[in-house]
């Protein structure tokens, strides 16, 4: 059935609204920066016990190891660092191909160009949770986010999105081969729209909840080790979550005196656990 004018107005409004999205900052955008920002305080307040004792740890640790409590977290929790890594990947693709970089149209050079930086992304992430934990991890998380790419690549050719520079020529648009007339099918309008919401989900809920759950889990973000920690006269033995490494030494947030210490012939623990999990206390 064709459109009428009025709705080709609106679902061009549309698609011109979601590629600036993409180029400018959509949901994926906002999500991942409030994750970055957030996560890592939370998993340190309640981890060591919030106020000072928070402050304490972030000035121990120095601006530069902040990121690794971000990465601690992620490096501990597969489901995390899955959907973590399958949303990144959607979110990088998606903006690069609103700035135009994946071609459009037809042709085999084209199709081939449009192959490749679809799936080099996907490998990689599916080749590093492989090596951190395990190839089912690693080929769950490759073929989830070679899915949601090929997904923008869907929203392209159905018109649900526009490439850079073609805000008002929809011949340009990808799988149109020319033809103003061209319609895209139904089963592939609905992959378009299932591929939304499924990145939808998992940008908006799946990863805020499982990176939330990480931080309130009660486990250290990095290294819990067993020091020898002088205090005077006096030497202790005592649990240290490590924040840093200073000569032979390591600095830590000290476990047993709650206070930031320098400790010495350190031997590391296995269990990263400091407290119960939030939703046990």
């Amino acid at each position: 059935m064709a459109e009428t004018g009025s709705d080709t107005r609106t679902g061009s409004d549309g698609e011109d609204a979601s590629r600036s999205a993409d180029r400018k900052g959509g949901p994926g955008h906002t999500v991942l920066l409030a994750v970055a920002l957030a996560v890592p305080v939370t998993k340190v307040a309640y981890t060591v016990g919030g106020g000072a004792a928070a402050r304490d740890v972030f000035i121990g640790m120095e601006p530069a190891n902040w990121p690794d409590v971000l990465i601690g977290m992620v490096l501990t929790g597969q489901l995390l660092a899955s959907v973590l890594a399958v949303v990144v990947s959607r979110v990088v693709f998606a903006l690069f191909a609103a700035r135009g970089a994946v071609p459009v149209g037809g042709g085999v050079l084209r199709a081939l160009q449009r192959v490749a930086l679809t799936v080099v992304n996907p490998v990689a992430m599916g080749v590093v949770d492989a090596c951190f934990f395990g190839p089912w991890w690693g080929l769950g998380t490759g073929l989830a986010a070679y899915a949601l790419r090929k997904g923008v690549v869907v929203e392209y050719r159905t018109g649900r999105r526009r490439p850079h520079g073609h805000r008002a020529d929809r011949r340009a648009t990808a799988g149109s081969h020319g033809d103003g007339g061209y319609r895209p099918s139904r089963g592939l309008r609905r992959a378009a729209a299932l591929e939304q919401w499924a990145a939808l989900g998992l940008t908006t809920l799946a990863l805020p909840v499982l990176a939330f759950v990480a931080a309130l889990d009660g486990q250290a973000w990095t290294s819990i080790v067993r020091c020898q920690v002088t205090d005077g006269t006096r030497t202790e033995s005592n649990r240290l979550i490590e924040l840093g490494r200073k000569g032979n030494g390591v600095v830590g947030w000290n476990l047993d005196t709650e206070e930031i210490s320098n400790g010495a012939g350190c031997t590391g623990e296995e269990s990263l656990y400091v407290r119960e999990p939030w939703w046990r206390d």
